[in-house]
């Protein structure tokens, strides 16, 4: 499987773009009084996957994965960023299971 490079915004505005994006946004959960999730750890942050739209809570350490950097890039073709929902990674849950699993073991 082939990935164009996006020359949108560079790899570390872009990483830092979404982080911004991800502390604000999810379902359902209880926030503290800067708007930030209180069940997600500091360090991590929150995707949904998958056709549930399950949600993960994953270290932001993964962002360093050449696998998981393509997956944000079709995420943003696919989805964009601008919408309530948080980030939704646009693959199989067993695959992104396994992605943070090797991800845990380095």
């Amino acid at each position: 499987m082939a990935f164009k490079k996006s020359n949108k915004l560079t790899q570390k505005a872009m990483i830092k773009q979404i982080l911004k994006r991800c502390a604000s946004l999810g379902k359902k959960e209880s926030y503290d009084e800067l708007g930030l999730p209180m069940d997600v750890p500091k360090g991590h942050f929150v995707v949904y996957v998958g056709q549930n739209r399950t949600r993960y809570i994953v270290p932001i350490s993964i962002l360093n994965r050449c696998e998981f950097q393509n997956l944000l890039q079709l995420a943003e073709e696919e989805f964009g960023f601008d919408h309530d929902m948080g980030i939704i990674v646009p693959c199989e849950e067993e695959f992104f299971e396994s992605l943070v699993a090797s991800q845990m073991l380095r």
